[in-house]
């Protein structure tokens, strides 16, 4: 068991008695709890101090070499990462790579040099900061996560142009003699994530970083439990305490009591036999008792996430939440940009189902250059394939770049928000006019891609019997179906008591929905929370679903409950 130590108070916890201990909050990164003594990564890379230099090709040309061996370092890293991380993991090193070889990029650096005849190790810190803080700037957690990307490429560049002049930038971890680490830091790169001595180091602790970085998903293939962007109370007057970080709720514990220390150690103990349990179920096809195949999916909301999909076993993407890609654009992305994005997740899933939902836009999620009004019910305005059916020429661009990237894997397409048999002829009309503008110009699709609709609303609910003759599949979203059935804003927190999605109404509708699909030999899936309520699971199963998607994190858990039922 961990004691507290006897001494050392410092300011922030200068009023802990011996049966007190600090929690300090962040973000939840990476599931599982750790004990350990704090210990702050240091650096110690010298400053990027700017120099006037008077050759400006050498410096060029010192830079040149050192950007070169940083991309033969990162495929080394790639090499050594494989074992660790698995292939899907281990590729963003070959991303890094292609960062150091990115024209603009490369470009700035050396004109800053030749602008401002300065030093190349300024330059590239100079040129990083711009890149990173664009990135840090932007309205959303994965696009924020790229800016640790650069920072950290960058700074494999300036160490090895410090190298050249014998200037060395070690890191360094101070240790406690045997005992476990919890490492500190203000945010933990890829790389130095991926070499961390997972017998020594335990825990992750930042006082920055994003949920949707890289480091966090390493955190989560590696098993360390992780809490990120905890802020200024993370600071250096913590080393050598000791804590407790619970990565599920985002705490960390500093100079635990002997109760608190008893509380989690026992929980840790039930963890890790759940987590033991559940890595029996990896790989195995998601069955019940009786051997009735249940399809079992996962949401993702963007192409990166696939490296989730498949470190949780996943058979499939239920739910690309395809408006994302509007989200992050400034305009609206073209075909070849929404075309590559399909593709590259098509081809990450090796075979797998891809199933992705047409443009959500609208409602709580809303893109500027869209021009949309404003509603004072925007949940019930304009969104979806109302703005799809309203301007067809959109609509029909992310359709072109849906059907060349099925050509590529296992994609199927469904459309949200559906009221009607009108609507669902409207979309599939525009589905069939992309198509033969791509025959005519001798662009390959797969001919067969499936189609389905999602029912979210009780109109789709009530008539699904019109409805699935229209389609290959439905997939129900729960979310909105309570929503809109119980009359009750899901955005509203003052109202969310009165949001029950086991609302017999609610259940009904699915269940209607599930006999009617079957009536007409088509496939029903469910992709909203409610799915991924193990309580649940079992009515599920009962009422008929055929498919279930949620989030990467909850598909080992589901797997081994849907393994009890009969």
């Amino acid at each position: 068991m961990v004691t507290s130590p006897q001494a050392s108070a410092t300011e922030n916890l200068s009023t802990l008695t011996q049966d007190q201990s600090a929690a300090l909050h962040g973000t939840p990164a990476s599931r599982g709890i750790a004990f350990g003594r704090i210990s702050f990564l240091k650096r110690q890379v010298a400053p990027a101090q700017k120099q006037i230099i008077t050759d400006i090709a050498a410096e060029q040309e010192r830079f040149e070499k050192a950007r070169t061996q940083a991309i033969a370092q990162l495929g080394q890293l790639y090499d050594a990462s494989l074992e660790k991380l698995g292939e899907q993991n281990a590729v963003v090193f070959q991303i890094h790579q292609m960062m150091l070889d990115d024209p603009d990029y490369v470009q700035q650096i050396n004109s800053l040099i030749a602008d401002e005849s300065c030093n190349a190790e300024y330059a590239v810190d100079q040129v990083a900061a711009r890149f990173a803080q664009i990135f840090e700037n932007m309205d959303n957690d994965y696009m924020r996560g790229r800016a640790a990307d650069v920072h950290d490429v960058s700074r494999r560049v300036i160490q090895i142009l410090l190298q050249q002049k014998g200037i060395s930038s070690p890191h360094q971890i101070k240790k406690y003699g045997n005992e476990p680490l919890i490492l500190a830091t203000d945010d933990l790169a890829p790389s130095e994530t991926v070499q961390l001595d997972k017998e020594q180091v335990v825990g992750i602790l930042t006082s920055a970083g994003s949920a949707r970085s890289h480091t966090v998903i390493f955190a989560r293939t590696m098993g360390i439990p992780a809490v990120i962007s905890m802020g200024d109370p993370l600071n250096e007057s913590l080393e050598g305490h000791l804590a407790i970080v619970d990565g599920a709720s985002g705490t960390a514990y500093i100079d635990p009591g002997e109760e608190l220390q008893r509380t989690y150690q026992e929980r840790k103990r039930t963890e890790d036999a759940l987590r033991a349990r559940l890595e029996q179920f990896r790989g195995k096809e998601t069955r019940t008792l009786s051997g009735r195949k249940i399809h079992l999916y996962a949401n993702i909301g963007s192409a990166d996430d696939i490296e989730l999909v498949k470190a949780a076993d996943a058979e499939g993407v239920g739910l690309f939440r395809s408006e994302y890609i509007y989200l992050y654009a400034k305009d609206y992305p073209d075909e070849e940009s929404q075309f590559k994005i399909y593709r590259e997740a098509a081809q990450a899933l090796d075979g797998r189902k891809l199933i992705i939902r047409t443009m959500d836009i609208g409602a709580d999620k809303t893109a500027d250059y869209f021009m949309l009004k404003h509603e004072e019910n925007p949940a019930m305005g304009m969104r979806a394939v109302r703005i799809c059916l309203t301007h067809p020429e959109i609509f029909r661009t992310q359709l072109r770049a849906l059907l060349r990237a099925s050509a590529f894997g296992n994609i199927a397409i469904m459309f949200p928000m559906i009221t009607s048999t009108d609507e669902v002829k409207g979309c599939l009309q525009v589905l069939q006019q992309a198509k033969e503008e791509l025959r005519q110009e001798g662009i390959p699709f797969n001919e067969n891609m499936e189609t389905g609709i999602m029912i979210e609303t009780p109109a789709a609910a009530l008539i699904s019997d019109e409805l699935a003759p229209l389609v290959d599949f439905f997939s129900i979203g729960t979310n909105d179906l309570t929503q809109f059935t119980l009359a009750v804003d899901r955005q509203n927190a003052e109202v969310g008591r009165f949001l029950n999605p086991f609302h017999h109404a609610v259940i009904r509708l699915i269940k209607m929905t599930v006999e009617n699909a079957h009536a007409h030999g088509i496939w029903v899936g469910v992709c909203g929370e409610l799915a991924a309520d193990e309580g649940f699971t079992h009515e599920l199963i009962s009422l008929g679903v055929d498919e279930i998607s949620v989030a990467p994190s909850s598909v080992l858990m589901l797997r081994a409950r849907i393994s009890t039922l009969p």
